[in-house]
């Protein structure tokens, strides 16, 4: 966080649009991936310059632009003055960490979305963000780092399955956005697990680690919950807005992804709840076995105080104790002694006290 910050004070002091990389570099060099595709002609392939994609602008197929790494401002620059790109637009891609973003431009539509990746390594999730740029006949992604949600959107063009390859790019945009909101899915479905794995661990033998861990997942979606909240208003502008790049029949499935981004918001508000709870149940097993220790210190103090006060009075060497001369006093002091606890814990047994 305070990297983000650093980097951010690079920008102060100059004009609006200018483009400075804000964030982690979490590419070592930038990936330019080309897809090329109509309903009977396709082309993928990866090119070392970004001058290779110009000419596909203005073809009548459908181009994906996808770019991995966001660091090399030259690169952003060229393709934004040959696609038109607003100077603002350019400013924001590179400056990551926003919240998710809608802005109908003229000749542009521009998304920025947070795509989250669970890390089997480290048992966490990582998030970077994600801008979308829809254009007439083209669009173009760019992501933080290589590895997305997007494998079975590439799968789906190469095999010409489903009618992605019969649409247009308004149909590859939400595709690529619908993916997104999907992997949401399965991030909730890992925290669900994890959830799981405290209820148990919280009724057989909680400890400190607990709670720590109760902690880490209410940040963690706190986290997800603050990037995923205004996804909902990007999905309706949407609905809303009036763009002749997004046509009619794309509509219909905005609606259902809409939907699915209330699903995903409900979804998070529930595990929020439910972690909430574990923390108030990890605090009362606490109490709970604190109360059973004490109970038990109780029960043995009771019993000892009469022992206690028994073993006092013979403790008091005076001289005339006529007990001191018998010859069982020893004994029956034992016995007695023996009597009292035995009594004792008799009588705590059947008032169900032990």
């Amino acid at each position: 966080m305070l990297q983000l910050l650093k980097k951010a004070s690079e920008k102060v002091g100059l004009p609006p649009g200018s483009p400075v990389h804000v964030g982690e570099i979490k590419a070592d060099e930038v990936k330019i991936t080309l897809i090329d595709y109509d309903q009977t002609n396709y082309e993928e392939r990866v090119i070392e310059n970004i001058e290779e994609s110009f000419p596909f602008k203005e073809t009548s197929t459908v181009t994906w632009i996808n770019i991995d790494g966001l660091h090399n401002i030259d690169i952003i620059e060229k393709i934004g003055g040959h696609f038109g790109l607003h100077s603002l637009v350019q400013e924001d891609i590179v400056h990551t960490g926003q919240r998710p973003k809608f802005e109908n431009l003229d000749e542009h539509v521009f998304v920025i979305l947070n795509m989250f990746h669970y890390r089997e390594e480290k048992d966490d999730v990582d998030a970077e963000q994600v801008s979308i740029i829809l254009g007439s006949t083209f669009v173009i992604s760019f992501q933080e780092e290589e590895g997305d949600t997007f494998d079975f959107v590439r799968d789906r063009i190469r095999n010409n399955r489903g009618r992605i390859r019969r649409m247009g790019a308004d149909y590859l945009a939400y595709v690529l956005i619908d993916s997104i909101v999907d992997n949401y899915f399965a991030i909730l479905e890992k925290y669900g697990e994890k959830i799981e794995a405290l209820e148990e661990e919280l009724t057989t033998d909680p400890s400190i680690e607990t709670l720590n861990t109760i902690h880490r997942l209410k940040k963690e979606i706190m986290l997800l919950r603050r990037s995923v909240w205004p996804l909902r208003e990007v999905i309706g502008a949407l609905q809303r807005e009036e763009s002749s790049l997004i046509g009619d029949s794309i509509m219909v499935f905005v609606r259902d992804l809409y939907d699915h981004t209330i699903q995903v918001i409900d979804s998070i508000d529930t595990l929020q709840e439910i972690l909430s709870g574990l923390q108030d149940l990890y605090l009362s097993s606490v109490s709970n076995k604190m109360n059973e220790v004490m109970k038990v210190l109780t029960i043995f103090a009771a019993i000892f105080i009469p022992l206690t006060f028994m073993a006092g009075i013979y403790g008091m060497n005076f001289e005339f104790m006529p007990e001191l001369k018998l010859r069982w006093a020893y004994p029956a002091l034992w016995v007695a002694m023996i009597t009292v606890a035995l009594g004792l814990l008799i009588f705590f047994k059947r008032r169900r006290w032990l």
